[in-house]
């Protein structure tokens, strides 16, 4: 099985993701970097110990990438929504031998951060994105400094009742749920001011 990495507000600038974080968390987002391979940036805040959340988007003072972007980035439109999840594993390979359908490892490399995730060659994660992005940590995984915020419930939503089987078979975390409906992912928060919830 897997565990429960992060999940990711996709925005067009991180200043509007952040802003979105704001409006509905009352959380000012911390810093973050840039993925050279991928030609985005993000902005990182912690929830709980080894579990955070990421706001990302388009780095507009980097070159286009010579591939499809990650988290289907190069389509994305409208305002920031959580757009992508992701499960940490210690055998990435073997998961991604079993589930191809996630992508192809690739290796990734920011200060003393090592990983590497499975990322399909179009950028674009099975059930429109409610099917988790895969990740394995090289070297020991970020850490943040008390949030106040922690994840109560992790809930996708997708028409395709499929979708359910696949989460079911990659985590038992009962913090994840599923329903049919239009595709959507929301985040339950739990936060110094409340329970709080974002998409």
């Amino acid at each position: 099985m897997t565990d429960f990495d992060h999940f990711a507000i996709a925005a067009a600038t991180l200043d509007d993701g952040a802003a979105h974080v704001l409006t509905h968390l009352g959380h000012h987002m911390g810093p973050g970097g840039k993925h050279a391979l991928m030609s985005t940036h993000n902005r990182l805040s912690g929830l709980a110990a080894g579990e955070y959340f990421e706001v990302i988007a388009i780095d507009p003072d980097a070159a286009a990438p010579d591939r499809p972007r990650w988290f289907d980035l190069d389509r994305r439109a409208g305002l920031p929504r959580i757009g992508n999840w992701i499960l940490r594993t210690d055998d990435l390979d073997a998961l991604v031998d079993r589930l191809p359908q996630a992508g192809r490892p690739l290796s990734f490399a920011r200060g003393a951060f090592r990983w590497r995730m499975a990322v399909p060659d179009d950028g674009i994660l099975p059930y429109d994105g409610c099917f988790p992005a895969l990740i394995q940590w090289d070297s020991p995984a970020p850490t943040f400094p008390d949030s106040g915020l922690h994840l109560a419930e992790l809930t996708l939503t997708h028409p395709d009742e499929g979708l359910a089987a696949c989460i079911a078979d990659l985590t038992d975390d009962p913090r994840i749920t599923v329903t049919v409906g239009p595709r959507r992912i929301t985040a339950r928060i739990d936060t110094p001011y409340g329970m709080r919830v974002i998409a």
